[in-house]
């Protein structure tokens, strides 16, 4: 798949780009209650968007380690005024919205967003995968063991990468058939995984190649990196731009990020060596 319909814009996959992380949330680990005024998120889009970015993601749930899950309503009060304000002043900009809840991901859809990018694959909320379809929008399909509150309690596998494409292979099937097109996997780095299950997934993460989507990566700033060194996620820029270069290598389409620019310089580079 070498391209998105996303509400009819159509995203070229033939090389990687870049999703930009618009958090409009008070507790996310890295970036939390740094956009959460309308003036601030705007101006973050802005550069995100004159940066390179492909796409905007816009969540209002923290889904870091511990994380309850909010309502619709308090999801909706900090995403609809962004993702309108967006539509407004860049008309051609492609946002997705980050949720697990069919009425945000419909709403979100109906305000400008044009896909969803769903952390709990249907679990939490199974309407949302009917908003998808009904919507014909594309879909991030995440894996993740258990909840963000309790998924780093004790996350254990067989064989993560196994484990996680056997995951993967099923709930691609059963999607294809309920009727959505467009889908984008994503194996959950840091969502119920160790530290070194985490490095195994990457390490063998081209084998996700088998199942013809595309691959969409979340490394920026996670603990995978910051714990390994000993620093702070605030520390952990030139981590994240080593391990953007090994998901690139092992084929990722979209990098999930927070520092635009310096993944857009990431995938220039790669271009000289893939």
């Amino acid at each position: 798949m070498n391209s998105l319909n996303c509400n009819g814009k159509l995203v070229d996959l033939s090389f990687p780009i870049i999703m930009g992380i618009l958090n409009m949330t008070p507790d996310s680990f890295y970036d939390g209650g740094k956009h959460n005024s309308l003036g601030d998120a705007i101006m973050k889009a802005e550069q995100m968007i004159g940066d390179g970015a492909s796409i905007i993601d816009i969540g209002g749930m923290s889904s870091r380690p511990s994380a309850e899950i909010l309502t619709p309503d308090e999801e909706l009060g900090r995403v609809l005024p962004v993702i309108k304000l967006i539509k407004e002043k860049y008309p051609n900009q492609i946002m997705s919205i980050d949720t697990v809840h069919g009425d945000v991901a419909e709403a979100a859809i109906n305000a400008g967003a044009s896909m969803i990018n769903d952390i709990s694959a249907g679990s939490i909320d199974p309407s949302i995968i009917q908003v998808a379809i009904d919507k014909k929008v594309p879909y991030v399909l995440m894996h993740m063991q258990g909840k963000p509150m309790d998924m780093q309690d004790s996350p254990t596998y067989d064989n993560v990468v196994m484990d996680v494409l056997s995951f993967m292979k099923q709930k691609v099937y059963d999607l294809r058939k309920a009727g959505i097109i467009d889908l984008i996997i994503d194996p959950g780095f840091g969502f119920g995984k160790t530290v070194e299950q985490n490095y195994q997934l990457l390490k063998k993460m081209s084998v996700f190649s088998i199942l013809d989507c595309p691959i969409m990566v979340g490394l920026s700033r996670k603990s995978m990196i910051y714990k390994t060194l000993t620093i702070t996620s605030e520390e952990s820029l030139n981590g994240s731009t080593a391990l953007h270069m090994v998901a690139l290598q092992n084929g990722a389409k979209i990098l999930r990020v927070h520092d635009v620019k310096e993944a857009c310089q990431t995938i220039k580079l790669f271009s000289l060596v893939d």
